[in-house]
C-alpha cells in the first residue's frame, strides 16, 4: 500500500463504518446549547445513530426524552433506560399489542392524523398515551394538511372522548428544507412551516383546546437558523453525524461530518478515471446526493493519521451494484490511489448507512453496536 496510515486503517478488511465521536459529540454539544439558549425542549431522533452506547452522550446534554423511528426502536431504547419517547411514524395498527406493552412501561407519543386511529388507540390501548397530530406543512408525506383547520378541531374533540388519550401538541418535519440549499433557503422554509403549524394551533385554541405545544425538527433548519421560533421542542437527528446530503445543503461543514466508510480499493481502470471499492449498496444504501446535473452516492476521502482528509474536488461515487462501489477521481489525484489502499466514503446519507453497517468501529479503536447490528464473520 502507498498510503501512510495509521495502523487501525491497516487492519481494515472490509468495508467498516468509522466513526470520530469527539466531532459527534461536539455537534450533540452544539445543539443541545442552542436549544437550552432559547429554552426549547431537546427531544432528539435517535433514528440516525440507534446506538445506546451513543445514546448515553446526549444524556450528559440534559437530554431526558428522545424521539424514535419504530416500534421496536422504541422497545430497544426503553429497555436502556429512555422513559420519555416519541414515535414519529403513524401508527401501525398490527403492532397495537407492542404498543400496549410500552405505554405500560414509558411515557409514550404517538402521531396520528385520522379518526379512525384515534378511536382505535381509545378503544385498544390501557394505559394513557400522549397523541400528537401529524401537521403537513409542506412536505407532502403524511400529515392533515396545515390549511383544514376544521379537520384538527374534529381530531381533537375526538381524543377527549378517551380518558386515556392526552393530546400533547402538533408535530410536523420540514424535510422540504432538504431540497434548499444555503441558510437563507432553509430559514425561509422552515419560517414559512413554522407560520402554518402556528396557525394550526391557533385554530385548536379558538376552538377552545388549550396548552397544544408544537414540535419541529429537521436537520437543516436546526443547524442554520438562528432561532427556533415559538416552539415547544426540536427534534433533529441526522445533526449528530451530518453527511453528504447536508453538506450539499450547506447545514455542516466537511469537518463537521463525523462519519465515513472505510473501504478497500479492488480495482483500477485509469482508462476512465475511476476505482473500484469494496463497498456497495449493501453498505452505503443507495440514497443520492443531486448537485446541478450530478448524482452520487457519496464523496471521497483520503485516510489521514488517525482520521481522514476533507473531500477531494472532483471525486465521487458514481454508482453502486450490490457489494461495489464505482468511483470517479480526477487524473490530478489518480496516481495517489492504488489497489490494496483504503478510501473514505463520506456517505449521502449518514442514517441509512448506520442502518445497513448495524455498527461503528470509533478512531480509538472501539467498537460499537446499535439496534441492528450485525455480526461480523
Amino acid at each position: 500500500m502507498t498510503q501512510t496510515t495509521s495502523g487501525m486503517f491497516d487492519r481494515i478488511q472490509r468495508p467498516t463504518l468509522l466513526l470520530n465521536s469527539a466531532i459527534a459529540q461536539e455537534n450533540i454539544h452544539r445543539i443541545a446549547i442552542k436549544a437550552r439558549e432559547q429554552g426549547v425542549r431537546f427531544r432528539p431522533h435517535f433514528k440516525t445513530h440507534q446506538s445506546a452506547v451513543i445514546g448515553e452522550w446526549f444524556r450528559s446534554e440534559g437530554v431526558t426524552a428522545i424521539t424514535v423511528s419504530s416500534v421496536e426502536m422504541a422497545q430497544y431504547f426503553a429497555q436502556a433506560g429512555w422513559y420519555d419517547i416519541t414515535l414519529a411514524f403513524p401508527v401501525n395498527w398490527r403492532q397495537i399489542e407492542s404498543l400496549g406493552v410500552l405505554s405500560r412501561q414509558i411515557r409514550l407519543g404517538l402521531l396520528v392524523e385520522s379518526p379512525e386511529t384515534v378511536q382505535f388507540l381509545g378503544e385498544r390501548l390501557d394505559s394513557p398515551v400522549d397523541l400528537w397530530f401529524k401537521v403537513d406543512t409542506g412536505n407532502h408525506r403524511t400529515g392533515l394538511p396545515w390549511d383544514q383547520p376544521a379537520a384538527f378541531c374534529q381530531l381533537a374533540a375526538q381524543v377527549f372522548n378517551y380518558s386515556n388519550l392526552h393530546l400533547r401538541g402538533l408535530l410536523t418535519h420540514a424535510g422540504n428544507t432538504y431540497n434548499a440549499r444555503g441558510a437563507v433557503q432553509v430559514c425561509q422554509l422552515y419560517l414559512q412551516s413554522l407560520d402554518r403549524i402556528i396557525a394550526v394551533q391557533r385554530a385548536l385554541e379558538g376552538a377552545g383546546f388549550r396548552g397544544i405545544q408544537i414540535s419541529v425538527g429537521d436537520t437543516p433548519s436546526t443547524s442554520l437558523c438562528p432561532t427556533f421560533g415559538p416552539v415547544d421542542e426540536i427534534r433533529p437527528g441526522n445533526f449528530i453525524f451530518y453527511d453528504a446530503q447536508m453538506l450539499n445543503v450547506g447545514a455542516c461543514t466537511s469537518n463537521q461530518i463525523a462519519v465515513t466508510l472505510a473501504c478497500p480499493v479492488v480495482a483500477s481502470h485509469p482508462e476512465r478515471s475511476e476505482v473500484v471499492v469494496y463497498g456497495g449498496a449493501i453498505h452505503l444504501s443507495k440514497d443520492f446526493v443531486r448537485e446541478g446535473d450530478q448524482m452520487h452516492y457519496g464523496l471521497v476521502a483520503l485516510p489521514q493519521g488517525d482520521g481522514w482528509s476533507a473531500p477531494l474536488p472532483g471525486a465521487w461515487v458514481r454508482s453502486l451494484s450490490q457489494e461495489h462501489g464505482m468511483i470517479h477521481i480526477p487524473p490530478e489525484d489518480f496516481s495517489r490511489i492504488r489497489v490494496g489502499d483504503i478510501l473514505s466514503i463520506l456517505p449521502a446519507h449518514s442514517c441509512l448507512t448506520v442502518q445497513v453497517m448495524g455498527e461503528y468501529l470509533t478512531l480509538q479503536g472501539e467498537v460499537i453496536p446499535t439496534l441492528n447490528r450485525q455480526p461480523m464473520a
